[in-house]
């Protein structure tokens, strides 16, 4: 416990203090963790948000860039199977005659060698300008059928040559056909119709590269399914978008709705057919595909923001602590200030109590040395040896009370004087009695070990007396009743005195050890003002001594007070 001068009574903290513990800190330390966290953090939070745009325009990209891939790959396939097989039918009606084709028997061979040569053929059949099917190879049982009604046959007899879109036909089954027209040698028209089996499409379809968020399909130009879809159903459903409108090369654009969330669109109309390919991939949200491909960055960012906001909000805290300490010490300082100049002034009153005081104790002190001369001299006054007690009662009061009023007077006087011859036995022990009652309340022991033939020296009174008086209150107030003080004098040379004031104490700690000359440095709260050891130690300096204190906490305090014979001031 650090020992300085011990107010009486401590003062109250002063209004400003007050203030201080206002919530006025908290809002501070708020308002700076909220304004430095958005400094700190913004850089950062705009880079993950130029990230997270930068990847959705990027899986964009890449989602179209797949369409599109899926799109001109199959494109070309289909194409190229349908123009293969038709290319074939085309040679076969124009390089071989009619008669060539004109009997069950030769359609059977010829469907044996497209089929071996391209696949996919499952019959043939050749029909007449009326729509009958005169002639027919495959596993069905068609000769003689009339297709005059269907719609395949009024488009190849407009434009030569047709290539159908899927349907049931008599079969009930879907199929679609290629269909070509030529003229006989009398002038009459005859159709090589083929059925193309759709295991061949669905196989160009089935075997693309296509992950499982990607659907593609094929539908004709009222929205009937040709091939079966992921998401729209089965062959010859109605897809529930509208139909693209015909564009001579691939688009590719981005859709929402329509039972997607969000999706990339594309879709190429196969040249020479009735076919729409359309390729749909459902995408993720991009938020959500931004967290799958940039987990490390999330990470990265979720703990640069947690160590961000951690040391902001413990630096801050720090801050604002050291700021509001550094302003309850500039108040409390203020306030012993002012609490110091209070007590000067009341000293200064004291003083001139004391003073106004002394005339009449001197008048009281006359009248009573009368009266007991009265009562002496005068051979029948009555009661006079009861008058004479009591006339003395009174003079050793007034003694009393005019040694009390010399003593403050001297102390307030004697602060002017530069310098004079001091006995310091006599010094000390009129410190000692100011505090006459606490060590009498407390039993505390005084003892002295001064030689009684030490001479004297040549110093400043008073503020001799001010450095004594703080290290033996200090004293006083570190023992524990019934404790002792112990004060001695020894001469380390003819002109050096050392004053050793030790205490059995509570002790000062190593740590606060250091610290018990600066000034305002206290560790008895709003019972200290952290002025009086700095105070003493300036005092000791100025009147050319030293001051050195030895403590061992928990068992006492020695202060030893070096004093040369003759002052030598240094400084102020």
């Amino acid at each position: 416990m650090v020992r300085e001068d011990k107010p009486a009574p401590a003062p109250a903290p002063s209004p400003e203090v007050a203030r201080l513990r206002v919530p006025r800190y908290r809002r501070l330390r708020r308002n700076s963790v909220l304004v430095t966290s958005l400094v700190a953090l913004f850089p950062l939070l705009i880079l993950t948000v130029f990230n997270y745009l930068q990847d959705q325009e990027a899986y964009k990209a890449e989602s179209r860039f797949a369409v599109s891939r899926v799109l001109s790959n199959t494109k070309r396939t289909l194409e190229f199977v349908i123009e293969e097989r038709r290319s074939a039918l085309s040679l076969i009606i124009n390089e071989r005659p009619c008669e060539d084709l004109c009997s069950d028997e030769d359609l059977k061979n010829i469907l044996k060698n497209l089929t071996h040569s391209f696949g996919g053929f499952i019959d043939l059949g050749l029909v007449d300008s009326e729509g009958i099917q005169e002639f027919y190879a495959g596993p069905y049982d068609l000769k003689g059928v009339n297709y005059k009604n269907q719609d395949w046959f009024h488009e190849v007899i407009l434009r030569g040559s047709y290539v159908s879109d899927v349907f049931l036909g008599y079969r009930d089954i879907p199929h679609f056909v290629i269909a070509l027209k030529n003229e006989r040698e009398d002038g009459s028209i005859f159709i090589l119709r083929a059925t193309i089996d759709m295991e061949l499409v669905n196989r160009e379809i089935y075997s693309l590269d296509m992950d499982r968020e990607t659907d593609a399909f094929i539908i004709n130009h009222k929205g009937v399914l040709q091939t079966a879809s992921l998401i729209y159903g089965n062959v010859l459903d109605t897809v529930n978008f509208d139909v693209p409108a015909h564009f001579r090369g691939r688009e590719v654009v981005e859709e929402r709705g329509g039972g997607i969330n969000w999706a990339m669109f594309g879709y190429v109309y196969i040249n020479n057919s009735q076919f729409i390919l359309v390729t749909i991939k459902r995408q993720m949200t991009p938020f959500k595909h931004w967290l799958s491909r940039r987990s490390d960055v999330v990470w990265f960012l979720g703990v640069s923001i947690t160590l961000v906001l951690l040391l902001i909000f413990y630096f801050t805290t720090n801050l604002v602590k050291q700021l509001r300490d550094a302003d309850l010490k500039r108040a409390k300082a203020f306030h012993n200030v002012e609490y110091t100049n209070k007590m000067a002034t009341i000293g200064r009153m004291a003083a001139g109590v004391a003073h106004e005081i002394n005339n009449p104790l001197a008048i009281i002190n006359e009248k009573a040395g009368l009266l007991k001369d009265l009562a002496t001299f005068t051979e029948d006054f009555p009661k006079k040896e009861k008058t004479a007690k009591l006339v003395d009662s009174i003079l050793n009061s007034v003694e009393r009370c005019s040694k009390v009023t010399r003593r403050l007077l001297g102390f307030a006087r004697r602060m002017d004087v530069p310098q004079e011859l001091i006995d310091m036995k006599n010094l000390l022990e009129e410190v000692v009695s100011f505090q006459t009652t606490e060590v009498a309340t407390r039993n505390i022991a005084i003892n002295y070990d001064i030689s009684e033939d030490l001479p004297t020296i040549e110093s400043d009174r008073g503020q001799l007396q001010q450095v004594f008086l703080n290290i033996i209150n200090n004293a006083i107030a570190a023992v524990p009743d019934g404790g002792h003080i112990d004060i001695s004098i020894v001469r380390p040379s003819d002109n050096i005195f050392d004053v050793i004031i030790k205490d059995n104490g509570a002790g000062i700690s190593k740590e606060n050890l250091e610290h018990i000359f600066e000034p305002f440095f206290s560790t008895k709260g709003e019972f200290g003002t952290g002025l009086g050891l700095s105070i003493t130690h300036d005092i000791v300096e100025r009147l050319g001594g030293k001051i050195a204190v030895k403590s061992e906490f928990g068992k006492g305090t020695v202060f030893t007070i070096t004093i040369p014979q003759k002052r030598v001031e240094i400084g102020g």
